[in-house]
């Protein structure tokens, strides 16, 4: 029962990683597909059926069989659980990588495998019965939770690259604005001179007002990917600055200021909260060793003292 159960999940687990894998790939650039389009053309081929037979085993079988699974997987989750997903894994950059049916089947290898672990450790271990169900719960939880908390640091990790990012992108935006260059040029010169995911994702905001979405909308859209409350802020005064005719040049001089102040207020509560940190460090790790080397050739001595 042990060895059928083992199977069943190991079976699940590979069928599941080679769909994420085939989702993950990344897909073609324009040019790319279009010559593969004319190499097909020049090759006299368009039967598919005949392609399929030139893929090998696991093209053929193991991935419909995968794409079949992460299809069941996507319906049994509630529609309001993957929009919030999709906007998390939006948040944490994720979302050209990897969709929101992927993470659930991740997900899902994670309860196999933890609750596979947790059975055989609970049929085949040594320990109580007691310690057996605690390490079965405690495995079946982190195959669970694991994946939302390598979600949550990646999120967590990516706004505040964003926050901290803010203030520098800002004064070049200004200065680009001043300098008389448009507001789109402004961020096309930002793109350039900045690597980072505020820079990414304000070359998706360009690329969308380039094909013909309104810049409210593509600011919007901006909003609403990264959930920075900075961010928010300054896109809502440049939104209300141009839908009051007022200077760009203005509005996001007093942002970067206002950015700025902001950064260093967060730089300082940092180390404010530094010393109280370092405290358990200390406790755990230094004090003791220091104590062992202050009080040992004492003790040593007292010892000696009282055996004589």
């Amino acid at each position: 029962m042990t060895l059928l159960l083992c199977m069943i999940v190991v079976v699940g687990i590979g069928l599941v990683a080679i769909g994420v894998a085939r989702r993950r790939t990344p897909a073609l650039d324009a040019a790319e597909y279009l010559r593969a389009l004319d190499d097909d053309d020049r090759k006299g081929h368009v039967d598919q059926f005949e392609d399929a037979l030139t893929e090998s085993f696991l093209p053929r079988v193991l991935k419909p069989m995968s794409d079949a699974v992460m299809a069941l997987i996507a319906r049994a989750t509630p529609v309001g659980q993957r929009d919030a997903l999709r906007g998390k894994i939006a948040q944490a950059g994720l979302s050209a990588t990897l969709r929101a049916e992927d993470f659930l089947a991740i997900q899902f290898v994670g309860i196999l495998a933890g609750c596979g672990f947790g059975v055989a450790y609970l049929l085949l271990g040594t320990a109580s019965p007691t310690e057996r169900f605690l390490a079965a719960g405690i495995l079946a939880a982190v195959g669970v939770l694991g994946p939302r908390a390598w979600l949550s640091r990646k999120v967590a990790a990516r706004k505040l690259a964003i926050f901290l990012d803010l203030p520098d992108v800002l004064d070049l935006l200004a200065i680009s604005v001043e300098a008389g260059v448009g507001f789109e040029g402004a961020l096309a010169v930002v793109c350039q001179k900045f690597a980072s995911p505020l820079s990414a994702e304000l070359s998706r905001t360009l690329k969308e007002m380039e094909l013909g979405l309104p810049r409210r909308d593509a600011l919007q859209n901006l909003k609403r990917r990264t959930e920075v409350p900075e961010l928010s802020n300054f896109v809502l005064a440049l939104i209300q600055a141009d839908a009051l005719g007022m200077p760009i040049g203005r509005v996001l001089h007093t942002q970067a200021t206002e950015m700025r102040n902001k950064r260093r207020q967060w730089a300082r509560e940092k180390a404010a909260k530094l010393p109280v940190k370092i405290l358990f460090p200390l406790v755990l790790f230094i004090f003791p060793a220091i104590l062992i080397v202050l009080i040992g050739p004492a003790a040593s001595s007292i010892g000696h003292a009282f055996r004589h």
